[in-house]
C-alpha cells in the first residue's frame, strides 16, 4: 500500500504524476529540487507582498474586506507595469519599453 509508504504530499504528487502519464500530458516541472520554474513567480509574489501588501502605497490604513486587498492590488499591477522605472530598460516603463520594442519591429523599411 503505497499510499501508507509516503507523506501524504507525497502520495499527492505521485497520484498527479501518474495521471499525466495515463493522460500523455508531459508536466511543466524541472528536475526534482529544481528551483528555476518557480523562481520568476516567487519574486513577484515577494515584491508584490513589499511593495503592496506590506505598505500604505496602494491603500490607507489596514485592510478591512477583501475588496480592499483588490483595490490596493489593482492599484499595484497598473504602477508596476505601466509607471514603474525599470533600471534594466533604460529606465522606462515596462509598457512604454514595450511599446517602442514593437514599433521598431514594425517599421516599413525606407527605400535607399
Amino acid at each position: 500500500m503505497l499510499h501508507r509508504l509516503v507523506e501524504p504530499g507525497q502520495y499527492t504528487s505521485l497520484r498527479l504524476t501518474e495521471h499525466l502519464a495515463l493522460e500523455e500530458i508531459r508536466p511543466s516541472i524541472g528536475s526534482v529540487g529544481d528551483a528555476y520554474d518557480n523562481a520568476l513567480m516567487e519574486t513577484i509574489n515577494g515584491l508584490y507582498k513589499a511593495e503592496c501588501i506590506r505598505t500604505l502605497v496602494f491603500h490607507d490604513g489596514p485592510y478591512k474586506t477583501i475588496a480592499d486587498v483588490e483595490y490596493a492590488t489593482a492599484g499595484w499591477v497598473d504602477w508596476y507595469n505601466n509607471r514603474r522605472l525599470h533600471s534594466t530598460l533604460g529606465n522606462v516603463p515596462p509598457v512604454e519599453f514595450e511599446q517602442a520594442h514593437y514599433a521598431a519591429l514594425n517599421r516599413e523599411p525606407h527605400p535607399v
